[in-house]
């Protein structure tokens, strides 16, 4: 395991507590504190990605609460997906509506149940400019997380927000793989190609692909993670990942790819990752800042992979957040407020 100033750099990351003025951490460990039971809702700026909301769902189950993702109907919508769906006019009853972006679904969610209290959290990286719809359930926020400080200060200007966001770190990082590094191996850290009916896409594949023909040239095994929604043909030639990217990423010994929100992830399980941007690429600094080096010629690729190391342990933290705990931190904000409204449901 890599090692940072005598402590691992995951006992760094879960010790670790900073970030900026406006940014906090729950006191008590997640444990300590009870778990009442809740009904939550949760409509995302990719309608029907339940990618977000999978890794939250065995510690919902453990503590006996009921969530739904909000789909705008349910004719895309996978029979084997574990994720409970439903539209906003059979949604079950809730106590809280979360929203973790402001695009046009989750506005359309927020308006059509206005009675439901409100919370923001930051599942997926989102660019610090105020969203269009931002303004429009602003005030009825009653708590707004993220994953790290830079996520926060990042969700914040999306938001338009200046009030305090709870860094909870991120659910993927509660389950971290054991590094196990196969010599030559290369992740491919791919994002989508072509934009559908769930969500956009993502500038630089050619340059993706030109830079895995470069490695494996170079002597590299070529081991592809897959965003969900990315078209496995066009990574064919390679072996593909049969285990989500962060848990491949045990088997690399560095990674490459579209800078996106598992960028942060990888780094903190130990590999380092080299960026390919495109001019018209744009993501949060903090994805770049994770980056050993960026690329934007394939013929970069080789040399930035060969000498790839990961971020200053600062840096590392800003970006990923506390690791161990993160889902029961994330729920435990969620609580906070479906207690709030069982409790004045019950005064009224």
């Amino acid at each position: 395991m890599e090692q940072v100033r005598g402590l691992s750099r995951r006992a760094l990351l879960a010790g670790a507590v900073g970030g900026a003025a406006t940014l906090s951490l729950g006191a008590a460990p997640a444990w300590a504190r009870s778990t009442p039971r809740a009904r939550v809702l949760i409509a995302t700026n990719e309608p029907w990605g339940t990618y977000h909301v999978k890794p939250l769902l065995a510690a919902a189950e453990r503590r006996g609460w009921a969530i739904t993702q909000l789909v705008p109907d349910l004719a895309s919508v996978d029979p084997a997906d574990p994720v409970p769906v439903a539209t906003p006019d059979d949604a079950p009853e809730a106590d809280l509506l979360v929203i973790t972006g402001a695009a046009d679904w989750p506005a359309e969610c927020a308006a059509t149940l206005p009675r439901l209290p409100l919370a923001a959290s930051s599942l997926a990286y989102l660019n610090p400019v105020e969203a269009p719809h931002a303004e429009s359930f602003r005030r009825r926020l009653k708590s707004i997380t993220s994953s790290s400080p830079a996520e926060g200060r990042a969700f914040a200007t999306y938001l338009g927000s200046h009030r305090r966001i709870s860094v909870v770190g991120s659910p993927q990082t509660d389950t971290l793989p054991v590094r196990a590094p196969e010599p030559g191996t290369v992740l491919v850290l791919t994002s989508v190609t072509y934009p559908d009916q769930t969500g956009g896409a993502a500038p630089g594949t050619q340059l993706l692909l030109d830079a895995a023909e470069r490695l494996q040239a170079d002597g590299r095994h070529i081991l592809v993670g897959l965003h969900p929604r990315e078209d496995p043909k066009l990574w064919s030639r390679y072996e593909v990942s049969s285990v989500p990217s962060l848990q491949a990423s045990a088997r690399a010994e560095a990674a490459i790819g579209i800078p996106g929100t598992v960028f942060p992830l990888i780094t903190a399980a130990g590999v380092p990752v080299v960026g390919c941007v495109d001019p018209a690429l744009t993501v949060p600094d903090y994805l770049l800042d994770v980056c050993s080096a960026t690329i934007d010629d394939p013929a970069e690729a080789v040399p930035a992979i060969s000498a790839a190391k990961l971020p200053d342990e600062d840096v590392l933290y800003d970006a990923v957040g506390p690791v161990g705990g993160s889902t029961d931190r994330l729920l435990d904000a969620w609580a906070k407020v479906a207690r709030r409204t069982r409790d004045d449901a019950r005064a009224a």
